[in-house]
């Protein structure tokens, strides 16, 4: 009977692994700088826009704009490969057997 395929006796799900982890740190500190943008927005706005809250604001916007898309792109990646793997019958099933 065949072996089920594990991230640790298999180098791309341990690679897929370690690039996941690094995706959800990526898009959490991404939503964090965008959270943070809209909170110094709405503080400027109240406070009759300080300089320190705009350039708060667009600092945070530019850096999520700056490290959202990565993440967000390699996360589609990662799941395109998982589906393809399901699709031809690998990716941690039964039997399967990679190269």
């Amino acid at each position: 009977m065949g072996r089920v395929v594990t991230p640790d006796c298999d180098p791309v799900l341990a690679r897929r692994a370690r690039i996941a982890r690094a995706v959800a740190f990526g898009k959490r500190a991404g939503y964090l700088l965008l959270l943070a943008a809209i909170v110094a927005f709405v503080v400027a706005a109240i406070a009759g826009f300080p300089s320190w809250a705009v350039t708060l604001t667009i600092i945070a916007l530019v850096g999520a704009c700056v490290v959202l898309p990565v993440p967000i792109v390699l996360g589609y990646g990662l799941r395109a490969a998982e589906r393809e793997d399901r699709e031809h019958g690998q990716g941690g099933m039964p039997g399967a057997a990679r190269q």
